[in-house]
């Protein structure tokens, strides 16, 4: 587990250098705060593009909306610190799928300046930012149900180590093996499209090691799972 993850508050954030290589930052922000970044997050609508306006139109829950639209609002308002931009300014686009080639695969900025990913669970956000490739991902620990509904889609092995845990156990394994799974898809670009066989993470303490990645356990508020995935050197 790391522990050098940032705390996006109501002040404007404390930006270090632009990342570059494997350097990477991690922030984390509620995303109840009604001041984000010295922005009102009523107002968040106003600094974001068309596409994420829309999504967040298509939220049917009021609080899922909430946080897409505090989230992306932290998302901008980062990236637009390390690159020197008002949060408005930022353009995001979409990189090619590695999967079937089609114009959906990981989300970046215009002209590849830095790689950033972003995640959200319940009232909590993650965001990192690299100068390679890079996954986040923070996961609520999930009921007995979600668990069940997830267990047998995982790598094998993966399945057996959590059927031989018992309930809270079993839940915070599953949100360690989720949140370092997710990390790894994101990374990578691929998304769910190939299934949760692949990568194997394990629901071990520590993550197994993916070839390729280094996949890391980050630091996360209680009931919750977070970890870092970046492409090696």
């Amino acid at each position: 587990m790391i522990d050098h993850v940032n705390q996006l508050g109501a002040e404007a954030a404390r930006l270090g250098p632009l990342p570059v290589g494997t350097d990477v930052a991690v922030w984390a922000l509620d995303t109840r705060l009604a001041v984000i970044g010295g922005r009102k997050a009523d107002g968040a609508e106003a600094l974001l593009d068309t596409g994420e306006r829309e999504r967040a139109a298509r939220l049917l829950r009021d609080s899922h909306r909430r946080s897409y639209l505090a989230s992306h609002l932290g998302l901008r308002l980062l990236l637009g610190g390390y690159l020197g931009l008002a949060p408005q300014e930022v353009v995001l686009v979409r990189e090619t799928c590695p999967c079937c080639g089609g114009p959906h695969g990981r989300p970046a900025v215009a002209g590849g300046a830095l790689h950033f990913s972003l995640s959200h669970s319940d009232d909590v956000a993650y965001f990192a930012f690299a100068g390679v490739p890079v996954g986040v991902d923070v996961e609520a620990v999930p009921g007995a149900e979600a668990v069940e509904d997830v267990l047998s889609t995982l790598h094998p092995a993966e399945t057996a180590e959590l059927t031989a845990l018992a309930g809270a156990d079993r839940a915070a394994g599953m949100a360690r093996v989720w949140s370092r799974k997710e990390a790894c898809l994101k990374a990578t670009g691929t998304g769910l499209a190939q299934g949760l066989v692949e990568p194997y993470v394990g629901s071990a303490d520590a993550p197994a090691p993916v070839p390729g990645w280094s996949l890391r356990d980050l630091s996360a508020p209680a009931g919750y799972a977070a970890a870092l995935a970046l492409l090696d050197a």
